[in-house]
């Protein structure tokens, strides 16, 4: 049965207030819809457009359009509803303090989406098709983007196989569609997560058949283990989680490393005397090098001996790797943190494995903490994005 957008909204947990159908002009007048932005959830509320396009086998997707969200019509014979020929992309639009609207990484999705569209045998949208559809898609919804602190917009592109098909093949046509939905936080809703919520558990943690650390639910997860951090590499059954890949890339500009071989931030620090610090193969030997050895390195690295000090005073020399990680290095790790596009960064509180629970550090100083508080910063404004990550709607 098609709902309304009224019973959308409720579901959902949020109030609308009055509704309009949306004018020419509703998505250019700079006003917020009427919506309670205080109890958003992670669920639908329909807002004015989505973006369509289509495109035959073996073609490339034509120009799309625009058109007020709503239903679709799909043949019954369709490859999504007959054989699951679809994928989906999930990102997100956020409003700055000065009122500048940002999508956080557009051409990742793109990129991921043609990914998966050639192991289906799909026409996939270029790059720059993908990006014009998100942007579209936002502008037009504009007015749904929440305000600051208040949640964010979520944009679904979805890619289905749309043509009849009976037999199992590729459809003879494509659809690409995106479209919108203010969110605030994520709430997870399927059978294992409804299992452990009833056992006072708020998520589940996959592991594989040999008992490695796979995913949790829907995101990626992080080990904080001495000066290691430490997550699964994406081969086989892990997503390359877009907001995993950024956090990556966010500890090289936090100092933290990818290289066990040899402290690279250090070695850009004190070239001249790297020979010395090679011999450092631990991070306790490093920390040692403090008063006593100062002056020494002082003289070589004048310029950036205040950022050593920082370094070894603060144990930010950390080494990100990826790699196999078994499930019993949850009960050694300091701390734990999930990465994802609805959650961002969230630090897990406790474990339990076998009935032995495991507690984490969280909140302040943490390293989850820190990752958080860049991510944000970058996604919302508050930070000069200098990764060049951002998109501005004009």
């Amino acid at each position: 049965m098609l709902k309304t957008r009224d019973q959308y909204c409720r579901t959902a947990g949020a109030e609308v207030e009055g509704y309009n159908e949306p004018s020419v002009n509703s998505h250019v007048n700079g006003e917020y819809a009427k919506i309670n932005w205080d109890v958003l959830g992670f669920g639908l509320i329909p807002t004015d457009y989505m973006y369509i396009m289509n495109c035959s086998k073996d073609q490339h997707f034509s120009q799309g359009t625009l058109t007020p969200f709503g239903k679709i019509e799909v043949n019954p014979s369709s490859g999504i509803l007959n054989y699951g020929q679809g994928l989906f992309e999930g990102l997100k639009a956020h409003r700055t303090a000065n009122g500048r609207i940002l999508l956080f990484r557009p051409e990742e999705n793109a990129m991921r989406m043609k990914v998966g569209a050639k192991r289906m045998c799909m026409q996939a949208p270029t790059v720059e098709q993908f990006v014009n559809a998100v942007k579209q898609t936002v502008h037009s919804n504009k007015r749904w983007v929440p305000p600051p602190g208040k949640g964010a917009m979520y944009i679904r592109p979805l890619l289905m196989g749309s043509g009849p098909v009976l037999g199992v093949a590729p459809a003879s046509e494509y659809t690409f569609i995106t479209y919108a939905s203010p969110v605030g936080n994520y709430h997870k809703i399927y059978k294992p997560i409804a299992e452990a919520k009833a056992k006072g558990f708020t998520d589940v943690l996959f592991l594989n058949a040999e008992k490695y650390i796979e995913e949790v639910s829907t995101t990626n997860i992080f080990l904080v283990k001495g000066n290691e951090i430490l997550t699964p590499p994406t081969s086989g059954t892990i997503l390359p989680g877009i907001t995993r890949k950024s956090i990556i890339e966010i500890t090289h500009v936090l100092g933290y490393q990818t290289t066990s071989a040899r402290y690279y931030e250090v070695e850009q620090i004190t070239l001249t005397r790297w020979y010395e610090l090679e011999l450092m193969t631990m991070w306790y030997e490093l920390e040692q090098i403090t008063s006593t050895r100062w002056y020494e390195l002082e003289q070589t690295t004048s310029t950036r001996c205040y950022e050593l000090e920082e370094i070894t005073s603060t144990r930010y020399l950390l080494i990100v790797k990826e790699r196999a990680i078994p499930v019993g290095e949850l009960f050694d790790a300091e701390e734990v943190f999930c990465t994802g596009t609805a959650v961002g960064v969230n630090s897990v509180n406790s474990i339990t494995y076998q009935d032995t629970r495991i507690a984490y550090k969280r909140g302040a100083g943490t390293v989850g903490q820190k990752l958080y508080e860049m991510l944000t910063g970058i996604q919302t404004g508050r930070i000069e994005d200098k990764m060049g990550w951002t998109v501005e709607l004009d």
